[in-house]
């Protein structure tokens, strides 16, 4: 075999090479594809739950507090019907933010390049990480809708320490909540504990398209 003979088989091996390189890498990618959508996928049942659950809650009771607001508080205390008033206005604000994450699971087209993928991906990231900010902003109205004004007086004095002190504490427990449900948090045990079924798969998501961007690199 000749030098010339031995060039062309070199060059043969190496088109080989490169083309079963590009094979492997067009399958490695699409099945990363796939994994995204099967993750999206898997939220998306809980979404549409929590969406339907929230707009027939706010629906009904809704309705109920402007009756009573409207016939002046006829017999439900105040403290009853403002903490179910602003539960409502944040479960509202939570339905919006459902709405927009599903219309944006829907646009994402997995035969788009990467990067627009990553970028809806982000979103929905964000979106998640605020609306269940809101959620835990009502931890301290589920400990005051029971008051009411026969409670304050000197004979319940005890409770009523008792209650502002539980009343503090769900207060600074969903502040901080607030401002420490963020994305540098998610490998903590608390952080896992309380939204891996709602946030693992947007993370997982991801990962796997930095990834592919990596070995596209």
């Amino acid at each position: 075999m000749n030098d010339n003979e031995l060039k062309a088989l070199w060059q043969s091996s190496q088109f080989q090479l490169q083309n079963s390189l590009l094979i492997n890498q067009a399958h490695a990618e699409s099945i990363t594809r796939l994994k995204v959508n099967h993750l999206l996928s898997s939220v998306k049942p809980a979404k549409i739950f929590l969406l339907v659950l929230g707009v027939l809650w706010v629906a009904v009771s809704g309705s109920f507090v402007v009756r009573q607001f409207i016939t002046a508080y006829q017999f439900f205390s105040p403290f009853f019907l403002y903490s179910l008033g602003l539960q409502l206005i944040l479960t509202a604000v939570a339905i919006v933010y459902y709405i927009y994450q599903l219309d944006l699971m829907r646009k994402v087209d997995f035969g788009q390049p990467v990067l627009s993928i990553q970028k809806k991906l982000t979103r929905l990231q964000l979106s998640t990480l605020q609306v269940n900010r809101i959620l835990f902003l009502q931890l301290p109205l589920w400990t005051t809708f029971y008051l009411h004004e026969g409670l304050f007086t000197m004979e319940n004095s005890l409770f009523l320490i008792i209650q502002g002190l539980f009343t503090v504490s769900f207060t600074g427990l969903a502040i901080w909540l607030f401002f420490n449900i963020r994305y540098e948090n998610r490998n903590k045990k608390w952080f896992r504990l309380l939204f891996n079924d709602d946030l693992e798969p947007v993370f997982k998501s991801m990962e796997l398209l930095d990834q592919l961007e990596q070995q596209r690199d």
